[in-house]
């Protein structure tokens, strides 16, 4: 069964080469020129991954980003964008994308990028439960909450929190080893596989992210530790 890939990028020659790839490595490609078309194909379809630029007519990436994480809290959202700012990148994650690639990027490494993030991801529906990538039982009490890590979603008293794939890859990965300093360096290469200066950037965003999650039990906090790491403390 072929993955589903919403793309959106009005250069057509980048467009036409980018998609013409993405087949050619086995997945189902809807590519859509504007932001208007795109809400309209992600709206009437059903997509496994979304890949968006930014500067884009009519409505932009950001919004068009923002509009799908209003309806769909768990699908991979990756950027490809010439902006390459560190505002811009920010801005993308805080709208709940799980990564954003620069223009020109390299279509290995983005295809390595999908598959990763498609065999994560829980939207994609599989025969079998994929192996575990992090240390950390399939389900377990956070506080008050109950976190799933399988299926990145975090209930208290009724309520159901979808996260993002990268938000429950940060949040099981600090889970691992609770009240306990959990360095920025092996949360990098655990999950992005690096760790330079805008990955690290991106992982401040994310904590952010599980801050505000998990704001309605004080007894959890994630302390910083400045040039170190993390601590995810839980009623200590």
């Amino acid at each position: 069964m072929k993955a589903s890939i919403l793309y959106v990028e009005d250069d057509v020659n980048l467009g036409f080469v980018t998609k013409d790839n993405l087949e050619l490595a086995g997945f189902s490609v809807t590519h859509c020129l504007t932001g208007s078309e795109a809400l309209d194909c992600f709206e009437s379809g059903r997509f496994d991954l979304c890949l968006l630029d930014v500067m884009l007519p009519h409505t932009d990436g950001f919004a068009l980003a923002r509009h799908i994480r209003s309806l769909d809290t768990h699908i991979p959202v990756l950027f490809l964008s010439a902006l390459n700012s560190k505002d811009d990148r920010l801005q993308g994650l805080r709208l709940g994308a799980d990564d954003y690639l620069t223009k020109p990027f390299s279509i290995e490494e983005l295809l390595l990028k999908i598959e990763v993030f498609l065999k994560r991801s829980s939207s994609r529906p599989t025969s079998q439960a994929p192996a575990p990538t992090l240390p950390v039982p399939p389900s377990l009490a956070v506080g008050s909450y109950q976190f799933d890590p399988t299926n990145g979603r975090l209930i208290r008293a009724g309520t159901v929190q979808t996260l993002t794939q990268r938000e429950a890859e940060v949040l099981a990965y600090l889970l691992s080893r609770p009240n306990s300093l959990v360095r920025r360096d092996d949360i990098l290469r655990a999950i992005w596989g690096d760790n330079d200066y805008f990955m690290g950037r991106s992982l401040d965003v994310f904590i952010s992210r599980l801050r505000k999650r998990l704001i309605d039990d004080p007894s959890i906090q994630i302390d910083s530790r400045h040039g170190m790491g993390f601590v995810l403390r839980m009623g200590v």
